[in-house]
């Protein structure tokens, strides 16, 4: 009983030590252009300044006259070249699209932490006001983590829409879903709680999230859905997991409730196209 104890502290301990170590994690991947990429034509990296001093770089593609920006937060495994096919289904719909890297990764300084995230969303809406780009017109889209750092922003300031793909209520609650034997609610510092900032968004609000995700259930996505303010909607996709929702249909009901929310022309996308 005692030896038992005393490996439960231990991974208790562990857990505790190496916390941030199990919910970001970097490719470690060198930074490339976008035109590393052919389908970015068009699309340039860019930088911006954090009210800490990290200098960190995004990928940027302008909006046409007359359309909306969507500033994506990618998840806990996410980079900038792996949303490039996010940013083109986007670009190629007409919108203009900024898509954050976190310190940390994609070649960033720095270390990821809630707080850390925070800033570097702040300092890139920052940018993009100072670019010229109307506040009303940014729709914020989160995946995963960066649903916490969508949910955020969206709190703080006055934006156009925000979608959240696969959310959660706080990490708190995902990671006592994993490991439900640790006080987690005691030990994690970076806790992302939306469930009490979803109640401060009054801006249109779309959440999509499958049944079949085993990485963060479709239940927490519900229950933030629930507490939110109208108006908002619902895509729960049978059968689709964390990671395909936005290949399975996502794309398509995003892009129309960003039409519909901000009272845009339908784009009818080429044969082949994204």
């Amino acid at each position: 009983m005692i030896a038992a104890i005393a490996l439960y502290l231990a991974g208790v301990t562990a857990l505790w030590a190496f916390q941030r170590d199990l919910m970001y994690f970097p490719d470690g991947l060198p930074r490339v252009p976008p035109s590393y990429y052919e389908m970015l034509d068009g699309v340039q990296e860019v930088s911006f300044t954090t009210a800490d001093g990290l200098t960190l770089a995004g990928w940027y593609a302008p909006a046409p006259a007359g359309q909306p920006t969507v500033v994506m937060y990618h998840g806990n495994h996410g980079s900038l070249r792996g949303e490039r096919h996010r940013l083109k289904h986007f670009k190629d719909a007409q919108m203009g699209v900024l898509v954050v890297a976190y310190r940390g990764y994609s070649g960033n300084a720095g270390s990821p932490s809630e707080q850390g995230l925070y800033a570097d969303a702040r300092a890139a809406l920052d940018w993009l006001t100072q670019s010229g780009v109307a506040s009303t017109s940014i729709v914020l889209y989160g995946a995963s983590l960066g649903t916490g750092v969508a949910t955020k922003m969206a709190a703080e300031r006055e934006v156009g829409a925000v979608v959240l793909e696969s959310p959660y209520t706080s990490t708190v609650d995902v990671a006592a879903f994993r490991f439900p034997i640790v006080p987690v609610g005691w030990l994690m510092e970076d806790r992302f709680e939306s469930l009490t900032r979803i109640r401060m968004i009054t801006e249109p609000l779309l959440v999509m999230h499958g049944d079949a995700d085993t990485i963060i259930p479709q239940r927490f996505g519900r229950r933030l859905f629930e507490a939110a303010n109208s108006p908002k909607e619902g895509f729960w996709p049978h059968g689709l997991g964390h990671n395909d929702i936005f290949d399975n249909g996502g794309f398509d009901v995003a892009l129309k409730f960003i039409q519909r929310t901000l009272n845009l022309p339908e784009y009818a996308q080429p044969a082949g196209g994204g």
